[in-house]
């Protein structure tokens, strides 16, 4: 899969840049959930059967992020490595990353059809019901139609519904928020997961028996659910092109996401400790991957230090109950 990041105007002059004809979905797509992988499934097919790229285009950073509102969905379910590792797997030739700037989000919905999409020879698109684009986000998907309707067919996927409610990502944010990972996962497709790299911490874990790994996410995750949980981690190697993308070694665990109040850490952001089962190793300053697969129980402030360590084995034990049936 070939990744080309380019920016308003799109132009092949003075770059030798020639873009291929394409099969285009667009959208953001935060998380690659099920709703998303329909629009970009679409347009695989349709580049398939028509003799087109099947290809994608994507934004970064988050519009949001950019215009500066304030709101829960600026954060991710998904950064741009995880996306672009999603879009493989689902069979897409060619990601364009628009770089999503101040100007950016001043361009028309005519100046993007013409300006964007045209020079990328897009002749079928695909988005979503909801989709939006152009300043404001005053085009919809039916206006893309209508602006490109001489040259570029558009179709407009409908909502995918679960149990009576449209997948979305804002869905799976409130999920995660409310610590109903597997519905999170359900909706993704996979289990929530996030990239951290593991940070010296104070080391009282070891102390009373339970270390643990403090991880400090790469990114702005979306919000999870204060407490603790059952997970899976991903050790990461570098490869030959210096990524970390490599799994290196895959164990069970459990995590507590908090602020560790019965110590009176004086921790006001929520901070990530992970306690590896049958491991006693030192990965510090190395990247992992942390999978959610079940909200424990709360966080909370124990009357001693003895009432935690009995409440950690019995956490230990449902944890190892519950990921019996996770191969890794």
């Amino acid at each position: 899969m070939h990744v080309e990041h380019i920016q308003y105007p799109v132009t092949g002059e003075g770059k030798n840049r020639v873009f291929s004809p394409c099969s285009l979905a667009i959208g953001f797509f935060d998380g690659v959930h099920h709703g998303h992988r329909n629009v970009i499934g679409r347009a695989v097919e349709s580049a398939r059967t028509g003799g087109l790229k099947a290809a994608v285009m994507t934004f970064d950073p988050h519009p949001r992020e950019v215009l500066k509102q304030d709101s829960p969905d600026a954060s991710c379910l998904a950064p741009l490595g995880e996306r672009l590792k999603r879009f493989a797997e689902l069979g897409v030739d060619l990601v364009y990353v628009m770089r999503f700037d101040t100007a950016f989000a001043q361009v028309s919905p005519e100046s993007f059809v013409k300006e964007v999409l045209l020079p990328l020879q897009v002749k079928h698109a695909v988005v979503g019901f909801d989709f939006t684009f152009g300043h404001r986000g005053e085009g919809t998907s039916q206006l893309l139609k209508e602006l490109s309707a001489s040259w570029m067919n558009v179709d407009i996927m409908p909502p995918l519904n679960r149990g009576g409610l449209k997948v979305s990502s804002s869905y799976i944010r409130e999920s995660l928020q409310e610590g109903n990972v597997e519905l999170a996962a359900e909706l993704l497709g996979r289990p929530y997961e996030i990239i951290g790299k593991v940070v010296h911490g104070d080391a009282r874990g070891r102390t009373i028996g339970f270390p643990t790994a403090n991880i400090e996410p790469l990114h702005a995750y979306a919000a999870l659910r204060i407490g603790v949980y059952a997970v899976t981690v991903s050790l990461l190697r570098a490869d030959k092109d210096g990524e970390e993308a490599v799994v290196e070694a895959e164990y069970k665990g459990m995590l507590n996401h908090g602020i560790k109040p019965t110590f009176n850490s004086g921790e006001i952001r929520p901070v990530l400790e992970a306690h590896l089962f049958s491991f006693n190793g030192d990965i510090y300053d190395r990247n992992v991957i942390v999978r959610f697969h079940h909200f424990l129980r709360p966080e909370r402030k124990f009357d001693g230090i003895n009432q935690l360590i009995e409440q950690l084995g019995r956490d230990k034990e449902q944890a190892i109950r519950i990921l019996e049936k996770i191969d890794l």
